[in-house]
């Protein structure tokens, strides 16, 4: 017995060594290959990128019936209409073989809001009947969402009354969009009536596809009731149906506090409620006081302060307001105004006055806006307008510069080729910019010469249309308060016998275009174009700009 049992044990000895030589000749680690996703990692709503997925084996044995899987975020649209989960049988992946795969993407949430991206390989190592899986995931976040979307609403109502209100939409996304749906959630004891257009279900709409630059709105009526001083907030999202899931693209709020005030006011500028404002022009504000209470109101001042450094107060005026020189306020007596002696119950009255804003100022705050404050017995409204930022933009031509070496005659002469550099530079913004571009149309007998500064900038040019241009992208105020944005690049110029005794132009008119992120407005610049008298360049006389 004792001899069996020694020769069991050796037996069982003689597995167990036998089973781990087997297990270390198929062990396999996983982490062998590498599986990464290559994405941004803060892009805009709608924005086209790339999701690269990169393999790589750093191992020493092929894998074998690989199989990849890409999974989108469910607020993806992958071009070409891919499904969101992408399966693919790749070929087999060889020791130090590295691969990349790209899928081109849009995303479409909210502001700030994190998507995820996943990726997995699942394969054989030769040898190996094991199946083994490597995963990996990439997040990106919205970084801004490209859609104006606000409530047009009074901020006071009556306890019991008619509510009549807006919700204006515009898109500038570089995209169509389409199966778009609006959502509202209405505070309580909010009694829906009509609307235009018509609604799904009374909180729902439909809105028709939206191209860039492209925009509506849905006009409300309802009744709302409340007891005096509650706030009731309107709440609505802006989205679209997609698998049959409502996918919210951007929301917005407002409330409005319910008043027994006998008094309502309004105001309109330059014939707008939502006004957005820009320097240099010239402010209409029409201010309205409606008597709203159950018995007339009589013998009451009205008084308007005008608050910004953007209001050139010299320019103030007004039919019937009185005001001092440099004055900042207004103020509308009743012995000058006859709605203000006697206003009957439901009746409405209306003053005006106008000012220029200041063209040039070195405004240091980002999101400029002016602050009107109407005042009168006690009832007091703010009315607040965003001013659209300026754009210090020029256009420049030299001979002689620090960029590039210029040759060729000077002046230019028939048949033959002059190089000159342009300029262009951006040197100040009151705001935040977004999809900033700079484009020019060149002459038909000027050509780039392919050299420009900086060298990593996203400069190109249309053969065909003869079209430059600089895509920018995103600018901070901040960063080109304290260093300009610039960009150099040089041209050819042949003069042909047409242009003989003449001072052609180098380059045309160029356009700056751009959306102001503090006011979500487009804005365009111009600056004209540059000849070969290059006035900005010292070192060359008018003279030496006239063909030979």
């Amino acid at each position: 017995m004792k001899k069996t049992s020694i020769f069991l044990l050796l037996i069982f000895l003689i597995l167990l060594v036998a089973l781990f030589f087997y297990w270390q000749s198929n062990r396999y680690s996983k982490d062998i290959l590498k599986i990464e996703i290559i994405a941004p990692e803060k892009v805009e709503a709608g924005e086209r990128f790339e999701y690269t997925l990169r393999l790589k084996n750093n191992g020493q044995v092929r894998l074998e019936k690989p199989e990849l899987i890409f999974q989108a975020p469910e607020e993806c649209i992958l071009e070409d209409h891919q499904e969101l989960r992408i399966t693919k049988e790749i070929e087999d992946i060889y020791p130090g073989e590295e691969r990349t795969y790209s899928f081109i993407a849009r995303l479409f949430a909210p502001r700030e809001k994190t998507l995820k991206a996943e990726a997995s390989l699942s394969y054989n190592p030769k040898n190996l009947q094991s199946r083994y899986e490597s995963k990996t995931s990439f997040t990106s976040q919205i970084s801004f969402v490209p859609i104006t979307f606000e409530f047009d609403l009074p901020s006071r109502a009556e306890e019991k009354g008619t509510l009549s209100f807006s919700i204006n939409y515009f898109s500038n996304i570089e995209y169509l969009l389409e199966n778009l749906r609006v959502r509202i959630q209405y505070p309580q004891n909010f009694n829906f009536l009509s609307s235009s257009p018509e609604a799904l279900d009374q909180s729902e709409w439909m809105l028709p596809s939206l191209y860039q630059a492209s925009g509506g709105k849905i006009e409300i009526r309802g009744n709302l009731e409340g007891s005096q001083g509650q706030e009731k907030v309107f709440r609505a999202s802006l989205g679209f149906i997609k698998d049959g899931k409502f996918l919210t693209l951007k929301e917005t709020s407002q409330s409005v506090k319910i008043t027994e005030s006998s008094l309502y006011l309004s105001c309109l500028i330059n014939n707008s409620q939502k006004y957005t404002a820009s320097a240099g022009e010239m402010l209409h504000y029409n201010i309205f006081f409606k008597n709203i209470g159950k018995s007339p109101i009589q013998k009451k001042f009205l008084f308007a302060k005008l608050e910004g450094d953007l209001f050139d107060l010299s320019t103030l005026k007004s039919i019937k307001g009185e005001f001092g020189q440099g004055d900042n306020t207004i103020l509308w007596d009743w012995k000058n105004v006859s709605d203000l002696r006697f206003l009957d119950t439901k009746n409405e009255g209306e003053v005006e006055f106008w000012v220029e804003l200041k063209e040039d100022i070195d405004y240091k705050v980002k999101g400029p806006k002016l602050r009107v404050i109407v005042s009168s017995g006690g009832v007091e409204e703010v009315f607040e307008t965003k001013v659209n930022s300026k754009i210090d933009f020029k256009q420049e031509a030299y001979f002689e510069q620090e960029f590039f070496l210029n040759s060729g005659p000077l002046p230019p002469q028939i048949g033959e080729e002059t190089e000159y550099v342009i300029l262009w530079r951006l040197e100040d913004s009151w705001n935040d910019l977004n999809n900033v571009k700079i484009r020019a149309d060149l002459p038909e007998n000027v050509k780039p010469t392919g050299k420009f500064f900086p060298e990593d900038t996203s400069f190109t040019y249309d053969s065909k249309s003869g079209e430059v241009m600089w895509n920018i992208g995103e600018v901070k105020a901040d960063q080109i308060k304290e260093k300009p944005l610039a960009l150099a690049f040089q041209i050819k110029f042949e003069p042909d016998s047409s242009q003989f005794g003449k001072t052609p132009l180098l380059i045309k008119e160029a356009y700056l275009e751009c959306e102001d992120v503090w006011t979500s407005k487009v804005l365009e610049k111009e600056v004209g174009g540059v000849d070969t008298t290059l006035p900005d360049d010292k070192t060359v006389g008018n003279s030496e700009g006239i063909v030979k």
